[in-house]
């Protein structure tokens, strides 16, 4: 995409930003990959677990197989596991002033086009991690732009547009297939759903990132289940993400083209 000012580099840029480690790769590991298979700038934040922990590790070699830089922690407690950020408060329970502000000072540091982040929802499952995380993220993307706000934090940076991870109606059936019956499934409307990325070309590095996560992999959460599926059940489970995309611009100046699909 052409360059619109001097100050907005000329390769497209994205930040990812979710609340654990894996997350990204599972709900928007094809777009990095292709991002940065490209040549754009990509990066990830993740609100929970701290340095020096054991997932804050595995995130890191999931992030080095995406081609997604070194990890930003915000540095908070998962909701479920306290001594993720040992001192820190559970992301839940942080005010919510001090989140955004640390999610503020790494947007303007990363300066990206576009963020990508949970949806309303939190996803499928709908954790308040994931909830929380879309929120702080809403508030951040704007907050970013607006000179005063969150002094030494860095220089006032708008992203273009924020786009939501999400699954359409549709799309339930087939995953319910594969990953069986669920306590809560939350999805979108289809028609609500402005873009449906095929990152079947991506998918071995997505899975590959997946299971880099392997501490997840060995208690048997998603990512075990990824472990096991074979491949074309990989592909129908993982080979398609889906958006939802909002402005963050005035409509004058927004960038109009979907930077995810072409």
């Amino acid at each position: 995409m052409a360059e619109e000012t001097a100050s907005v580099p000329a390769e497209p840029s994205v930040l990812a930003v979710f609340a654990h480690p894996d997350d990204e790769s599972l709900s928007a590991g094809g777009v990095l990959a292709r991002h940065a298979a490209a040549g754009a700038r990509t990066a990830v934040v993740t609100a929970t677990w701290a340095e020096g922990t054991h997932r804050a590790a595995e995130l890191a070699e999931a992030l080095r197989l995406l081609g997604a830089g070194r990890p930003r922690l915000l540095g908070f407690a998962d909701a479920r596991v306290p001594e993720s950020a040992p001192g820190e408060a559970r992301l839940c329970d942080a005010p919510l002033d001090e989140a955004v502000r640390r999610l503020v000072a790494h947007i303007r540091e990363f300066r990206p086009r576009i963020v990508l982040t949970h949806d309303a929802y939190g996803g499928l499952t709908g954790h308040p991690d994931h909830v929380h995380t879309h929120r702080v993220t809403v508030l951040a993307t704007r907050a970013a732009g607006l000179d005063g706000l969150y002094p030494g934090t860095g220089e006032p940076w708008q992203p273009r547009a924020l786009h939501l991870a999400t699954h359409p109606h549709s799309a339930v059936t087939a995953l319910a297939d594969v990953i069986g019956a669920r306590k809560a499934v939350h999805s979108t409307p289809d028609e609500e759903v402005t873009a449906a990325v095929d990152v079947t070309p991506w998918l071995e590095t997505k899975v590959a990132a997946v299971l880099a996560h392997r501490s997840e992999v060995e208690r048997g959460a998603v990512p075990a289940l990824v472990a096991g599926l074979p491949r074309h059940v990989q592909e129908r489970v993982l080979g398609t993400e889906w958006y939802i995309r909002q402005e963050t611009v005035p409509p004058a100046v927004a960038v109009r083209e979907s930077t995810l699909t072409g």
